[in-house]
């Protein structure tokens, strides 16, 4: 069974890299519809792709999901972040019914104004110190890959499989919390006097729904580490979802 939305939005996809969770993003895309979907950023891991080319089958499986979705009425926007941004130089071009912007404005159903961005143009360390971010992103990678295996272990003992080592270690070293909350503060303050109800971006994979200052914050997470998601429904309530795999295998 299905479910549908108003919206849909996704990023730090990182196809193209070790790290993406495509099983669980396959599975995804096909239990959730909706009439608009947005792909925040990091949908394609360039970094990733220029030091070994990684590009296995269900990679693949999920641009043409995503593409068929495009072709059958659903508004698909495309927001590249830093690790596609090349791709920002096609702003509002349109390709296989897909619209790339490098930001947009969404109108809820119930009227609220929200800037979509993937949200590296307010992280002062990829936006001023890219060689910093690289490595800073392969050690990410690392933590992902011990991830991996700590995974298999913890289902073998009959523990939560979908722990984070990543998050983990995130949220116990002082200077990365307080990151977080720099980021978020630094996105918020952009809001002010823009008539705007608040910000929908991804770019730090740490999902997130919350007021600050008369503004909403909302961060969409990743599906690298944490496989989440913002939707929409109907009435124009926002959610977060923390996906799972549903089924074994995926069509």
């Amino acid at each position: 069974m299905n479910n549908t939305y108003r919206t849909i939005w996704i990023s730090d996809l990182h196809l193209g890299s070790t790290q993406c969770q495509a099983d669980v993003l396959l599975d995804f895309l096909k239990h959730n519809e909706s009439e608009k979907l947005y792909l925040v950023g990091d949908i394609i891991d360039f970094w990733s792709l220029s030091k070994k080319m990684h590009w296995p089958r269900d990679h693949n499986t999920v641009i043409q999901k995503i593409l068929r979705k495009a072709r059958h009425g659903t508004q698909v926007i495309y927001i590249p972040g830093n690790h596609d941004e090349n791709v920002r130089e096609y702003d509002h071009y349109i390709f296989g019914d897909i619209t790339v912007k490098n930001s947009d404005i969404h109108a809820s159903f119930t009227g609220k104004k929200f800037l979509v961005v993937h949200g590296d143009e307010y992280d002062t360390i990829a936006k001023c110190h890219r060689w910093i971010a690289k490595i800073g992103s392969d050690g990410y990678d690392f933590l992902i890959w011990i991830n991996r295996f700590l995974r298999i272990i913890r289902r073998w003992l009959g523990l939560q499989s979908n722990f984070s080592l990543a998050a983990f270690v995130k949220f116990k070293v002082k200077n990365v919390v307080q990151f977080i909350s720099d980021y978020e503060e630094s996105i918020i303050s952009t809001l002010q006097d823009q008539g705007l109800d608040g910000v929908i971006c991804g770019h730090i994979h740490h999902a997130e729904i919350k007021d600050i200052g008369g503004l909403m914050y909302i961060n969409t997470g990743d599906f690298v580490e944490s496989c989440t998601a913002i939707v929409e429904h109907f009435d124009g309530a926002l959610e977060l979802l923390r996906w799972q795999k549903t089924e074994a295998t995926v069509s």
